[in-house]
């Protein structure tokens, strides 16, 4: 999710993630324990807000509570240390236990990791929503235990749009209509918050080029260099031409510019559910409504994003425990509060089901039907991931096709 859910990452009440101090990983070989009849289980995870590490705490606690034989080293790092964390770790024969990620089909193709089949109960497992489970299968099987989802959706400033004389866009012509008068209000105002900086440029590039019909390929086939994704890339370059984005969008970085939305210089920008909460820590008093993204020709569309949780077969000794950990922690009383106190959307029925009443997040469960996702796992999601983040940003100063030409490339270089 960021990287992948990372649906980039942001948390209910917070606007920027945290490099948090590692506990340390410990007797990751060998063994399965510290001492006889105890476990050691290593958890590594990323920082989606300040309260991350406090919330995983607070499950850590209560299943080792039920599971006195069961510890659990937790190690939070930023999104933007963590893959190289967990690569190295891997290097030195120091894989975590469990760990929560984005990008797993080279852990799969290594035969690193465990079946999730294998690690959860029949009864957890039944209780994942079958769309999202199924973004989680290599060849059939899955790998990797859905976390959290997220949707986007377009935040729009109803008292900028009003001024402008305009109304919420359905369409792309609507969308570039509406931000160039906006813009034209002076005073430093923009239409709409382009971020193709490097945090999260893949997110933003698929906002436009799926819904233009594109997409980044499947799990078999990586396709960036296409007409269709032509076409969306090709209109991210009009609005930044019509004056319709903020200044230097090339190198602009989703989560500050959410907050200038949110300070009410913006008048359209894509966001999170998370969003919500930072509005109503932020600027409460803001006039702001959540429409559905706006496409090529209006049709449904939003990006949907899934972070993972997945098992490394480290220890044979390990795998009851760590099926435990999961059990308990998917468990609707643990696992509910949890994606709640991040702003996501839950994965699981029963934590669906509990949510279905609130009403922050009905315009995206709304739009989740329509969701598409990254090809996750296809093994050259990673390298396409880094090239988007690295080279999408350049649409600012180089033509469509140029940047689109050189993205493929690097992701065919491996």
């Amino acid at each position: 999710m960021k990287k992948s859910l990372r649906f980039g990452a942001v948390a209910l009440a917070a606007t920027a993630t945290l490099t948090l101090a590692s506990c340390g990983f410990g007797g990751s070989t060998g063994g399965g324990g510290d001492a006889e009849g105890e476990t050691t289980l290593n958890l590594l995870v990323p920082s989606y807000s300040d309260a991350t590490k406090g919330l995983w705490e607070d499950v850590i606690e209560g299943f080792e509570k039920e599971n006195p034989d069961i510890t659990v080293d937790l190690e939070v790092q930023s999104w933007d240390n963590l893959e190289k964390v967990v690569s190295t770790k891997i290097q030195a024969g120091e894989a975590p236990d469990i760990y929560n990620g984005g990008p797993f089909a080279g852990f799969v193709g290594d035969e690193l990791l465990y079946p999730v089949e294998d690690v959860v109960s029949e009864e957890t497992y039944s209780d994942f929503q079958d769309a999202f489970l199924a973004n989680a299968e290599v060849d059939g099987t899955a790998y990797a235990l859905p976390l959290i989802a997220s949707a986007r959706a377009l935040f729009v400033n109803n008292a900028l749009l009003e001024q402008a004389g305009v109304e919420a866009p359905t369409t792309w012509d609507e969308l570039l209509d509406a931000a160039t008068k906006v813009s034209a209000l002076g005073g430093g105002m923009a239409g709409y918050g382009m971020p193709l900086g490097s945090e999260e440029a893949q997110a933003e590039a698929a906002v436009w080029l799926w819904g233009g019909g594109g997409s980044f390929g499947d799990a078999s086939e990586i396709t960036i260099d296409t007409p269709e994704n032509l076409e969306g890339a090709e209109q991210i370059k009009k609005m930044i031409d019509a004056g319709a984005t903020q200044a230097d969008p090339g190198s602009t970085q989703r989560s500050p510019l959410m907050d200038i939305f949110i300070q009410g210089k913006i008048g359209m920008q894509v966001g999170l559910p998370p969003t919500v909460g930072q509005i109503e820590e932020g600027n409460p008093e803001l006039d702001y409504s959540i429409v559905p993204i706006p496409t090529k020709d209006g049709s449904p569309f939003t990006l949907g994003v899934m972070d993972q949780l997945m098992a490394f077969q480290n220890d044979g000794d390990k795998q009851e425990a760590i099926t435990k950990f999961f059990d308990y922690y998917y468990s609707a009383d643990v696992y509910v509060p949890w994606v709640q106190a991040e702003g996501f959307l839950p994965v699981t029925k029963s934590g669906a089901e509990q949510l279905s009443g609130e009403e922050a997040l009905k315009p995206f469960l709304d739009v989740l039907p329509d969701a598409q996702f990254y090809p996750s796992t296809n093994e050259k999601w990673s390298a396409t991931d880094g090239a988007f983040k690295s080279l999408f940003g350049q649409l600012q100063t180089k033509s469509a096709q140029d940047v689109l030409t050189e993205i493929q490339a690097q992701v065919d270089a491996g």
